[in-house]
C-alpha cells in the first residue's frame, strides 16, 4: 500500500513506530523532521501521489481535540473531533481532504496516549452529561486498523469513562479488531455510504457496499451499534430512485434496532478546497453541476439542499423513527 514510510525524529524511538515498521520491513524508510514539511510541500502532484502515497508516523502536537462544527452531532450537547490521523487511503472525489493538502500522503500521528489524555480530561469536565468523541473527520478511522490498532487501544482505554461516547467514521471493511473485542455500546461504528453509481464514479478504492454490509452484518450479530452517515449526499437526475435503492439495500441486511443513529446532509464545501479540486480533476462529472457560492462556501444552494434533505428524510422515516435521523445543516 505505501512504498516510503517517513519517520519523524521524535517519534523514531516510540514503541507504536517500531511496531509499524515491522509490517514494513524492505520499504524504504525516511526520517524527517516534521510531517509538514513534507504535506505542505509545494509543487506536488497530488493525482500522481494518490496512485501510490506515502506514509508519515508523526507525532500530534498542540490540540488534541477540538469543537465539533455546527450542525455536527448525533444527539449530544457537548461534541468534540480528533484527528489520529491526517489524509485518507481512499480516492473520495467529493472529499474535502482533496482539497485541502499539496501532498497525498497519510499521516498517522503514533502518540495515542496524549489523544486519550485529553480525551478523558474533556469528559471529566462535563461531568456525568454525555460527551461525544467524532473519529473519522480527517482520515477514514478503520482503513488502517490492521497496522495501526487505533481503535482497539482507544476502545480499551476509554470504555471505562461513562459519560464518553465514540463515534469511528468508516468506509472500510477492517472490523476484525472491533469483533475480538467485547461490544461496548457507547461506540458507534458508523459506516458512509452512497448510492452503487456514484461509489463506483466518485469513491476510487472504497470497498462495495455489499461488502461493507458484510462487515455492518457481523459487527451487528456481536452487538456492536451501528451508525449509517448519507452524506454528502449528491445531486443527480434520479436522485429519489438512486437514494430509494440504497435505502433497500441497507436495510435488507442492517437490523434496525441496531442502528443509533443516521446522519444525511447535502455536498458543500469551503470555496477554497473546492477550486483547487476542480483543477485536478477538471473533467469530472461532481463538479459540472451548477454549484452556488456564498460566504466562501460552494454547495448545491439553500432551496436545492433543502428538497434533499426533505426527500431522503421522507424516504427514510419508511423504515426508521424519527428520533434517530440527523439531518446535516451547516
Amino acid at each position: 500500500m505505501f512504498s516510503t514510510i517517513y519517520v519523524e525524529e521524535a517519534v523514531c524511538d516510540h514503541p507504536r513506530t517500531r511496531k509499524i515498521l515491522q509490517h514494513f520491513r524492505g520499504r524504504t524508510v525516511i526520517e524527517c523532521r516534521h510531517y509538514g514539511e513534507l504535506l505542505n510541500l509545494k509543487a506536488q502532484n497530488f493525482r500522481l501521489q494518490k496512485k501510490q502515497p506515502a506514509l508519515i508516523l508523526a507525532e500530534k502536537q498542540g490540540k488534541k481535540i477540538l469543537p465539533a462544527p455546527a450542525g455536527y452531532h448525533i444527539g449530544a450537547r457537548h461534541n468534540y473531533y480528533f484527528s489520529h490521523m491526517l489524509n485518507c487511503i481512499y480516492d473520495c472525489r467529493y472529499c474535502f481532504l482533496q482539497g485541502m493538502y499539496q501532498s497525498a500522503c497519510s499521516v498517522l500521528f503514533v502518540n495515542y496516549e496524549d489523544f486519550i489524555h485529553h480525551i478523558r480530561q474533556q469528559a471529566l469536565s462535563h461531568h456525568d452529561e454525555a460527551v461525544h468523541f467524532f473519529s473519522g473527520y480527517d482520515g477514514d478511522s478503520l482503513a488502517l486498523e490492521p497496522l495501526s490498532l487505533f481503535a482497539e487501544t482507544f476502545i480499551n482505554d476509554l470504555r471505562n469513562i461513562s459519560n464518553i461516547w465514540l463515534e469511528l467514521r468508516t468506509k472500510s471493511t477492517q472490523v476484525r479488531s472491533l469483533l475480538a473485542l467485547e461490544p461496548w455500546p457507547q461506540c458507534i461504528v458508523a459506516f458512509s455510504f452512497t448510492p452503487e453509481d456514484i461509489s463506483k464514479a466518485l469513491e476510487h478504492g472504497v470497498p462495495a457496499i455489499q461488502q461493507r454490509l458484510n462487515a455492518i452484518d457481523k459487527l451487528q450479530q456481536r452487538g456492536w451499534p451501528i451508525g449509517l452517515r448519507l452524506d454528502p449526499l449528491i445531486d443527480i437526475e434520479d436522485f429519489e430512485q438512486q437514494y430509494r435503492g440504497l435505502l433497500q439495500q441497507l436495510f435488507s441486511v442492517i437490523n434496525i434496532d441496531n442502528i443509533h443513529s443516521i446522519s444525511f446532509g447535502a455536498f458543500r464545501m469551503p470555496e477554497n478546497f473546492y477550486n483547487r479540486m476542480t483543477g485536478l480533476y477538471p473533467k469530472e462529472r461532481l463538479f459540472a453541476f451548477n454549484m452556488e457560492r456564498h460566504d466562501g462556501i460552494v454547495s448545491y444552494g439553500e432551496s436545492r439542499e433543502q428538497d434533499m434533505r426533505n426527500t431522503m428524510r421522507e424516504m427514510l422515516l419508511e423504515y426508521v423513527r424519527p428520533s434517530i435521523l440527523f439531518p446535516c445543516v451547516a
